[in-house]
């Protein structure tokens, strides 16, 4: 490809990423099922965490695999198709969802998504960080705790395996994680963070 012509991959990687992130499955489903706004239940929140309080564990579920899917065939489309731009789709999808523009810019936390782009970028990270979020769901049942702590693995497993080109995006991304969990920080610190099951407060 001619020098004037290798910014087409980055920037199709980065506005594929960007439109596949943004794609608010939770909204869209709890719609399609007659399950309200999504936004005006519980924590506001677009993720499956909120799904869940409507009630529908089926949609909860399907939030969660479609979140991650987006995630993975960003990064997997952008490294076979977009001459290896993975790194700017994973970026860009984490970054879609969120701050999606259809939603006024007020998207998800990312765990859902963080999973399915560690998968594509080297899958054995991606099984820690499932297994770390499941075991903590499993004898914590604080979904925030789960998701953020799995979000800092992925760096660390990164350092781990010797995958030094992408520990610098996995931390960037960890952190924007905690970042939207900062309001269930401070709930976590004063010891009013529900548990799952139990009613937003």
């Amino acid at each position: 490809m001619p020098t004037e012509y290798l910014w087409i991959a980055p920037v199709t990687a980065l506005v594929l990423g960007y439109l596949l992130g943004a794609i608010p499955f939770g909204v869209l489903l709890t719609r399609m099922a007659g399950a309200g706004d999504l936004r005006q239940v519980g924590s506001g929140n677009i993720g499956a965490t909120n799904v869940l309080r409507t009630g529908r564990k089926g949609l909860a579920a399907a939030t969660l695999f479609l979140d991650a899917a987006k995630g993975f065939v960003a990064v997997w489309l952008a490294d076979v198709y977009l001459d290896g731009n993975g790194v700017v789709a994973a970026a860009a999808v984490f970054l879609g969802h969120l701050y999606p523009v259809w939603l006024g810019f007020r998207g998800g936390k990312g765990v859902a998504t963080l999973l399915g782009i560690v998968l594509a970028l080297h899958w054995p990270i991606g099984l820690v960080y499932a297994a770390v979020w499941i075991a903590l769901l499993a004898f914590a049942r604080i979904s925030s705790l789960a998701g953020m702590t799995a979000a800092v693995s992925a760096p660390l497993c990164a350092s781990y395996f010797s995958k030094f080109d992408i520990v610098l995006l996995l931390l960037a991304l960890a952190l924007l994680v905690l970042w939207k969990h900062r309001s269930n920080i401070d709930r976590l610190m004063s010891g009013t963070e529900p548990r799952i099951g139990q009613k937003h407060g």
